[in-house]
Formats: C-alpha cells, sequence, structure tokens
C-alpha cells in the first residue's frame, strides 16, 4: 500500500496516545508502520532531500497539527501524550480528522493563520496530502527539472569547442584533472582513435583517464562504446569516460558493465544534474534556510 498522507494518520496517532501514557515520535512511527502493514521499503523511502524518512515526517506533522490543535500537549521535550480535548473527540468516535476537523479550534486557526493566511477552500491537493517539508522539496524538484532541460537544450545547441570547455570544467570541479589548466592542455589534443581527450584522475597525477564527449542528438550504441574500449586497450587504460548530450542504448550499457576497462558512461541527462550540482553554467538566485526550533536554548540550566 502507498505510505499515507499527514491528514490519514492524525485519527491513528491520537488513538495511539488514548493510553494517556506519554509516547515518543519513534516509539508512534514503529507502532502505526506496524499498524498500516508498510513494507520494509515504504519505511526507509526518503524525501527528495534524503534527510529523513517520509513515513517518519508525516507522523511528525500530524502531531504537529493535532498539538496545535490542542489535542495533544508536550509535558516535556521529546514526548507528548494526549489531552481533555483529545480524549473527548475519540469519544465522539471519529472516522477521520483532517484540517477541516480541526478548524473548529480556535488554537488551530491561528496555528493555520499563523504559517499562511488563505482562502477557506483554497487549499490545493499538495496542501491537502503533503507536509510542509514534502511541498517545499517538490516544488524544488520541479524547479530543478525545469534548470535540468534547460541546461541540456543549451547544451545540445553550443558550440563544439564550448561544449569541450564545459566537459573539462565539470570534471575539474569533480575532482579530476588536477587545474582547469592542465585539463584544458590535455582535452582535445589525442583524437587518438576515438580518444577526444586525456585528464589526471587526481592533482597528483598517480593515473589517468581518457575521456571522449560527443555532442550528439542520437543514442549512443554499443559500436561508439565497442570502439572506445578498444581505444583504450590500445593504449595499456583501464579507465575511461565517455560523456554525451543524448543517451546510451541498453546493449552499450550492458557492454560497459561487463568488460575489465571501467568505462564511466554520462549521458546528457547526468551531465546537466553535475553542472547544476558543481555551479557550472547556472548561478544562485534565492537562497532558503530552512530553519527548526532548539530546543536546548529554551532548557534552563
Amino acid at each position: 500500500m502507498a505510505i499515507p498522507d499527514y491528514q490519514t494518520l492524525m485519527l491513528p496517532v491520537l488513538k495511539f496516545a488514548s493510553d494517556e501514557k506519554e509516547h515518543t515520535i519513534h516509539d508512534t512511527v514503529e507502532f502505526l508502520a506496524d499498524q498500516f502493514n508498510l513494507t520494509r521499503e515504504e519505511r526507509k523511502e526518503l524525501l527528495p532531500s534524503g534527510h529523513q524518512e517520509v513515513f517518519f515526517n508525516r507522523v511528525g506533522w500530524a502531531r504537529t497539527y493535532l498539538k496545535s490543535a490542542g489535542l495533544l500537549e508536550t509535558p516535556k521535550r521529546g514526548v507528548f501524550k494526549i489531552t481533555e480535548r483529545g480524549k473527548k473527540i475519540l469519544q465522539t468516535n471519529p472516522l477521520e480528522i483532517s484540517n477541516k476537523h480541526l478548524l473548529q479550534f480556535e488554537e488551530f486557526k491561528e496555528f493555520k493563520t499563523r504559517r499562511k493566511k488563505r482562502e477557506e477552500n483554497s487549499e490545493d491537493i499538495i496542501e491537502q496530502t503533503k507536509t510542509p517539508e514534502e511541498a517545499f522539496e517538490i516544488a524544488y524538484e520541479n524547479l530543478r527539472n525545469e534548470l535540468a532541460n534547460d541546461v541540456l537544450e543549451h547544451l545540445k545547441k553550443c558550440d563544439p569547442n564550448l561544449f569541450e570547455k564545459i566537459v573539462i570544467e565539470v570534471l575539474v570541479k569533480m575532482g579530476y584533472g588536477g587545474s582547469l589548466r592542465d585539463a584544458g592542455k590535455a582535452i582535445g589534443k589525442s583524437g587518438d582513435e576515438g580518444i577526444d581527450g586525456i585528464i589526471k584522475e587526481d592533482r597528483l597525477g598517480l593515473d589517468i583517464i581518457y575521456v571522449q564527449a560527443k555532442r550528439w542528438g542520437n543514442t549512443v550504441g554499443r559500436p561508439e562504446i565497442q570502439k572506445f574500449a578498444g581505444a583504450l586497450q590500445g593504449q595499456r587504460a583501464k579507465k575511461g569516460i565517455f560523456i554525451t548530450t543524448s543517451n546510451f542504448s541498453k546493449d552499450a550499457i550492458d557492454f560497459a558493465s561487463k568488460i575489465d576497462s571501467k568505462i564511466i558512461l554520462i549521458d546528457g541527462e547526468q551531465l546537466a544534474d553535475y553542472m547544476i550540482d558543481f555551479n557550472v553554467g547556472v548561478n544562485n538566485t534565492f537562497v532558503y534556510e530552512l530553519k527548526k526550533i532548539d530546543l536546548d536554548y529554551f532548557v534552563e540550566e
């Protein structure tokens, strides 16, 4: 089954606290994961940032919303328990608890207003089913995907010399090639049987890597990778990088994975992602800082 959204989790969280004992968020997550029969993969699924499990995040926000409505309280750091109001809500045997149900409480209305004032019926599907972190990260991923598409389109249209320069800069910023000056001397100088350039594996030049860079529109097939592998053997080399603005066929990928030489295949989408990750051809427009409460600050020593 799919991981339940935070609103679906609000009633189970409140019921879990109905024993009037103090509970931690970790205990709650474990109990509800079993209750919803989540698989190991679903329990470990991460937010796009990779910093937190999706289910943990949603349970946490279900607790936050219930607390904001006065149905739960936090008697001390790291634990929560049900309130009298929460017990009264459970006595009505609700089928669910959602944001709309919680709007009957003034505390929750104030909480929502503090987050962002909206028209009563204007909440979109992301607000209804996603936690704030998920909504933020989904928006970020959409913007990043649009940027990657723009970067790739420009790569496909750019001058061959500029493409060569971009490849050099990406590899150097990833830690290969020594300096831009050293890599610039090596790339584009060979032209030897399918090899476009040679770069150092590290700044000391303990090993070298052969590079092939193709600004292509068509899929790169097995024959091209075989030719590159043959060129590596001719140089008694064991490491190579094949970069293209298009993609690789399944046969090409399978061939590269089975041969003795280590050939890394970087397609257009990966190259665009590397350019974004290492700030090649892109720049920052806005920087948003996500902060959380420092609970230790509010503990009197």
